[in-house]
Formats: structure tokens, sequence, C-alpha cells
């Protein structure tokens, strides 16, 4: 869950920070998705979960992905201890399983959203995208920034942190 929240974060902040946007909604860097969230503090702790969970490489790979990435703050919303959990070494399938669960397969804008669609995760259980109001909602979690793109994917900064069926 970290390596992805850290992963929309860095996004993020590449986002506002270094990107020359190609139109009002899509931003594009030449970086990789964990490039992009490397370089974004309020993603820190999501690139330390991709860390924990051995998946740069494959968030590194061509892709094309979608990914859901919560920030800090996010991540903070979590019960007590439940980061920490995550990150040690004997719980790593349920932190890769968090973590595949904000990857979907493919390349998908804020534009391709339609309410009620569902979509599969790497981690095999569906989310459901909500639109309402002018925002999107993947699950429980609001995107606050859509379109970041990478080399080899999209990214879309959500606001909390979405658990698989368990």
């Amino acid at each position: 869950m970290k390596k992805f929240t850290s992963l929309m974060m860095i996004a993020l902040l590449v986002f506002a920070s270094s990107f020359t946007p190609k139109n009002d909604s899509v931003h594009e860097v030449e970086a990789d998705i964990v490039d992009l969230a490397v370089s974004t503090d309020f993603l820190s702790t999501l690139v330390a979960a991709v860390k924990a969970g051995d998946l740069v490489d494959v968030l590194k790979g061509d892709g094309p992905f979608t990914v859901f990435a919560p920030t800090n703050e996010a991540f903070a919303k979590l019960p007590a201890g439940t980061v920490e959990n995550l990150l040690k070494p004997e719980n790593k399938a349920k932190l890769v399983a968090v973590l595949t669960y904000h990857v979907v397969p493919g390349k998908i804008l804020s534009t391709d959203l339609k309410n009620g669609q569902k979509a599969t995760t790497v981690q095999g259980s569906e989310i459901t995208v909500t639109l309402k109001d002018g925002k999107a909602m993947i699950n429980n979690a609001t995107v606050t920034a859509a379109d970041i793109m990478a080399d080899n994917g999209v990214v879309h900064v959500i606001d909390t942190v979405i658990l698989p069926p368990m």
C-alpha cells in the first residue's frame, strides 16, 4: 500500500512541479511510475511500501498501468500500526495484495471513467468507480489529482487507501 501511495504522491508532485501539460487535463513527464512517485514527497509512504513489496521492477516495467496512488495522509488514516505491520517481512503477501489492488492493467484516463464502472486490479479483485458531483471515487477513495502521465501508464492520486476484499 505504501509503495502504491508513494507512487501516486510522486506522480502528483511531479505533476505540480516538473511537467509540461499537453492539455487541460492530461499531464506528461518523461519518467516511469516509480520515478514519479520517488520524486513526490507526499507519496513517500507508497514508495516505501512498493520497495518493501519488491514491486519496483514491476512498476518500472513496460505497462501500461493505471495506478491509484494513496497519499501519505491516506496511509495515516489507516488504524494505528497497520502500515508498520504491513511492512514487516512476514506480512509481505498482504502488503503486495494491498498494493496491487491499487493497480489496473492498461491506461485509464479520467475521461474514460464511467459511473458504476468496474475494473479488475492486478491483485485480482474488482474496484468500482463512482462519479458524483464532478468527483471520481474509486471504492471509498476520492481522486484528488488525475491523469498524471508516466512513460508506462497513468497515475491518479487518491485520498484513502483502498483495501481488497479478504
